[in-house]
C-alpha cells in the first residue's frame, strides 16, 4: 500500500459530453454512445486493473452510463440484498458538488447496476439505490421504474447501460450546476475492483471530498470550468482553470 493515491496528487476532472438525443426511443439501445464519451480511468497509475470501460453523457433529462466489462470466464454473480458485493458498477453522485464535505449531503446519491441478484436463481440484472453511510441527510428515493436500464452477457463479459432521469436525482440542474461529483467503482469476484478515483484503502463509498468531478459540457463547447461562490451551489461564471486539475 502507497501512503495517498497518485491520483490523489492532481484534482480530477472529467469531461461529460451533451447527448440530446437519449434515450433512444428506436430499437433495444437506450444509448449507443460512441469513443467519445469513454471516461478516462487512469486506474494504472495506481496499480489497478483495468477491465471496465466507461462512457457517460447528459441532457436536460438526465445521465447516461454505459459500461463494458471484458476478461470475464465466469458468469456474473450477485446479490441485489448486498449490491456492494455483487458483479456490477456502484456510482456515487453529488448533484451539487458540494465535496469540501465530508459527510454526504441530500444531494448525494448511491446507485447500483447489478449484472446478476435478482429474480428466482438471482440470475437476472438489477437497478439498487441506497443510502450512503454516515450521510448528514439522505437523498430521497427514486422510483425503481423510473431508471431505465439493461445488461447484456456477452462471451467473457457483459455490457450495461442505463440512464436515470431527472426527476430521480435530487438537485439535478445542468444550468446552475455543471459540475457533479462522482466516484465509481466497478466490482466484480473475479476480476477484482476497478475505481475511479481511490482505493480501498480510503472511504470513498461515504466520504464525497474523496470523488472526482465530472463536468458536463457540450460537444463544441471550449469549456471553462465553472468558479463556486463561497457557501451553496454553483456559479455559472466562468473563470481560470486552476494549475492543479486535471482533465481528461
Amino acid at each position: 500500500m502507497q501512503p495517498v493515491p497518485s491520483r490523489f496528487l492532481i484534482r480530477l476532472a472529467r469531461k461529460c459530453l451533451k447527448h440530446p438525443n437519449v434515450p433512444l426511443t428506436k430499437g433495444d439501445a437506450l444509448l449507443d454512445l460512441s469513443s467519445e464519451f469513454t471516461l478516462d480511468s487512469l486506474c494504472g497509475l495506481d496499480v489497478q486493473e483495468e477491465f471496465a470501460e466507461m462512457r457517460m453523457c447528459w441532457n436536460a433529462h438526465g445521465l447516461g452510463i454505459q459500461a463494458t466489462i471484458k476478461g470475464k470466464k465466469q458468469p456474473p454473480e450477485g446479490d441485489k440484498s448486498r449490491p456492494r458485493s455483487s458483479d456490477g458498477i456502484t456510482l456515487w453522485l453529488d448533484t451539487r458538488d458540494s465535496r469540501s464535505s465530508h459527510r454526504a449531503t441530500r444531494y448525494c446519491h448511491q446507485f447500483h447496476f447489478l449484472a446478476s441478484g435478482a429474480g428466482p436463481d438471482q440470475e437476472d440484472s438489477c437497478f439498487v439505490q441506497s443510502k450512503i453511510h454516515r450521510a448528514l441527510q439522505d437523498a430521497p428515493f427514486c422510483n425503481p421504474s423510473e431508471i431505465m436500464f439493461r445488461c447484456i452477457n456477452e462471451p467473457g463479459g457483459y455490457f450495461m447501460e442505463a440512464f436515470i432521469p431527472s426527476q430521480s436525482l435530487a438537485g439535478y440542474d445542468p444550468e446552475e450546476c455543471p459540475r457533479l461529483g462522482i466516484c465509481i467503482q466497478v466490482h466484480d469476484r473475479e476480476l477484482g475492483d476497478q475505481i475511479y478515483d481511490s482505493t480501498l484503502d480510503f472511504p470513498f463509498s461515504e466520504d464525497p471530498s474523496l470523488w472526482s468531478q465530472l463536468m458536463l459540457v457540450h460537444p463544441d463547447q471550449d469549456e471553462k470550468p465553472i468558479k463556486k461562490k463561497s457557501g451553496k451551489g454553483s456559479s455559472p461564471k466562468a473563470d481560470k482553470t486552476s494549475k492543479k486539475e486535471f482533465e481528461s
